[in-house]
């Protein structure tokens, strides 16, 4: 699947990402048109991002956000009341459609090798379609709530969790060498949020999300088929 063609059939604009947050909030949200409330959650979801990337989520005030979008501070608390309601709107969106790509990605009856394929490039082309949030959500994970931390941390982990569970699958079915499915899924994991976290790397290398999916997919396939990692090192644990 093209990137083009993944972003076409998962619905991922940025008009998307608001009505994510809106259908989870509906009931705290004052404005009753949904027109008008995607409208401003974008205003607010672009602010929210200007903002934190000069000067951190943390320091970001409701003066700097009202400023930054347009809207006054009184209609920014028609749509939530503090700035920690904003963080959990925003982040609980991405994790959701995170959560729901991956799920489709790998509950398909693919053979292993094309289902980790799948999963694979459907983290890569979700990243590249949701970059902002991904590198939002990155950036500002030290500076979160203790909540907050945790479910980022459970996020990630979440991620590593199905491509392991595809290796492992592959293991059990003998289409993959004895490898260590956790260890390669959190070197996988590694390897997908290099992309939107050095796009300017690639961005000047001229290397497009499509070739960078093509490349981490034959490194994944050949390393899992092949065998290539440390013997006797046991497996790790998944705590």
């Amino acid at each position: 699947m093209t990137y083009r063609q993944f972003k076409r059939q998962a619905k991922l604009t940025q008009e998307d990402f608001c009505l994510e947050m809106l259908a989870a909030h509906r009931e705290d949200i004052k404005a009753k048109k949904q027109r008008t409330a995607v409208k401003n959650l974008e205003l607010i979801f672009q602010a929210t991002l200007k903002v934190s990337n000069q000067k951190g989520f943390q320091a970001m005030t409701m003066r700097d956000l009202s400023k930054a979008s347009g809207l006054s501070i009184g209609a920014l608390y028609d749509y939530f009341n503090g700035k920690e309601a904003l963080l959990e709107m925003i982040q609980g969106a991405g994790r959701r459609i995170t959560r729901r790509v991956m799920r489709q990605a790998v509950s398909g009856g693919e053979a292993p090798p094309e289902k980790l394929a799948s999963a694979i490039r459907a983290h890569l082309y979700l990243s590249e379609a949701m970059q902002p949030w991904f590198f939002f959500s990155y950036m500002e994970a030290r500076h979160l709530g203790k909540v907050e931390k945790q479910r980022a941390k459970e996020g990630e982990l979440a991620t590593e969790r199905h491509i392991a569970e595809v290796i492992k699958e592959g293991k059990r079915q003998g289409v993959f060498a004895g490898v260590d499915h956790l260890l390669t899924a959190a070197v996988i994991k590694g390897m997908l949020q290099d992309w939107y976290l050095k796009r300017w790397k690639y961005a000047k290398r001229r290397v497009s999300v499509e070739r960078y999916a093509d490349f981490v997919v034959g490194l994944a396939q050949g390393y899992c088929t092949g065998g290539l990692g440390p013997a006797g090192a046991g497996e790790a644990r998944d705590e």
